[in-house]
């Protein structure tokens, strides 16, 4: 059984680290989601008979690591859910691009489309999506960027399509960038919302991983 790094946990909410290559919830492969897994170890520390509930607030696409949050009530599924209608949740990531970014710093709006086979377009007919991004240092040698992100807005695959859209694809993306077989290079290190019931400003913040593309940079 994979060791689940817990980051903070009460009555209401189990923050956790979500391993890249793992899925946020089950899916047809069968394969092991990181739902299931914070389920089974609320079950066993807690010696929860019968169903444990956990509510799914946010997800991360299988290929990224990093923080997640979910719910350990129903109440506090919703008021969690509200804020992240209202775009009150702060999510920051760190990716290696291709290429160097211009501007350096800057702000990436566009419309974008899910299509039925779970490719994400830029399109006139689809959703607002908004980030900040920040180039923090560049490779030149292998023509690489590290940069941090924040984002406004939640779209399916929307940092690795705003970004692929501008001729910067993320290193390792193998649906929107090159096929070179590689990790994926994004990593959501940093998350911050208010407790659904204290409603304390929680904030978590975790290293990006010491392998791959990341060995490129000091972070």
């Amino acid at each position: 059984m994979i060791k689940l790094n817990v980051l903070y946990e009460d009555n209401h909410i189990i923050v956790v680290e979500k391993p890249s290559g793992m899925l946020s919830q089950a899916d047809q492969t069968g394969d092991l989601d990181l739902l299931s897994l914070v389920k089974s170890y609320i079950k066993e520390k807690y010696q929860k008979p019968g169903n444990v509930y956990l509510g799914l607030v946010h997800r991360l696409d299988r290929p990224v690591g990093g923080i997640m949050v979910f719910a350990r009530t129903s109440k506090a599924a919703s008021r969690l859910s509200t804020q992240i209608a209202e775009h009150r949740f702060v999510k920051k990531y760190y990716a290696v691009v291709w290429g160097e970014v211009v501007p350096s710093k800057g702000k990436f709006l566009d419309y974008l489309e899910r299509l039925e086979d779970g490719t994400t377009i830029v399109s006139e007919h689809g959703k607002q999506a908004i980030l900040n991004y920040e180039v923090l240092q560049v490779n030149h040698r292998k023509n690489h960027s590290l940069v941090r992100i924040s984002l406004q807005t939640g779209r399916h695959h929307q940092i690795r399509v705003q970004f692929a859209s501008r001729g910067y694809p993320l290193c390792g993306d193998q649906r929107y960038g090159r096929q070179d077989k590689t990790p994926l290079a994004l990593f959501a290190y940093q998350l911050g919302f208010y407790h659904p019931v204290s409603k304390e400003f929680l904030s978590f913040e975790l290293d990006v991983p010491k392998e791959g593309y990341w060995t490129e940079f000091t972070v």
